[in-house]
């Protein structure tokens, strides 16, 4: 599990998302966004109460007491946290690009330690290692996704040039 997580400020982000479904509390919330990245990321207590707090300074979030459980801090989320919520909704969505530069550029890198002679990265015995049937395994859990999300997966025959091309976005 990558602890170090997900680009800056995407954690309050879905922090606020989660605050706008209903309240909840810090431990709640991490293994939300745990449960959300398919247990790749897990923000630590001190990435997560922080945030919280500082929400509630900002008057984006109050805490809410609940009698069936008074030693919990829940946080709710206010009308000036969901004006946030919007910006941050608007701000993300022009971050797909960001998104898809990191998980191919991370793969690019997985592949060079595993074919290019330049590096000689060690091959452990019994774990995780930089070769094809682990490429392969990146690769097809990708496709499980996609079709779980999506719908069958169509490989797509276009060059890079040809696919931006056509859905008009530039290129690298």
């Amino acid at each position: 599990m990558r602890k170090s997580g997900p680009p800056k400020g995407l954690i309050s982000y879905l922090v606020l998302e989660l605050l706008d479904e209903k309240p909840r509390y810090g431990y709640e919330i991490l293994k939300e966004i745990a449960e959300l990245s398919g247990g790749h990321w897990e923000p630590s207590y001190g990435s997560v109460y922080p945030i919280l707090y500082k929400f509630e300074e900002k008057g984006w979030a109050e805490r809410v007491e609940r009698a069936d459980e008074p030693d919990r801090k829940y946080f709710a989320l206010t009308d000036a946290g969901r004006r946030e919520l919007d910006r941050k909704r608007a701000e993300c969505g022009g971050c797909a690009r960001e998104f898809a530069d990191v998980i191919l550029g991370f793969y690019h890198v997985y592949v060079a330690f595993a074919t290019d002679d330049r590096f000689e990265i060690a091959r452990p015995d019994d774990d995780w290692c930089f070769d094809e049937t682990f490429s392969s395994w990146i690769v097809e859990q990708m496709i499980r996704h996609h079709e779980r999300d999506f719908g069958p997966f169509e490989r797509i025959e276009a060059s890079p040039e040809e696919f931006y091309a056509r859905h008009a976005v530039e290129g690298e």
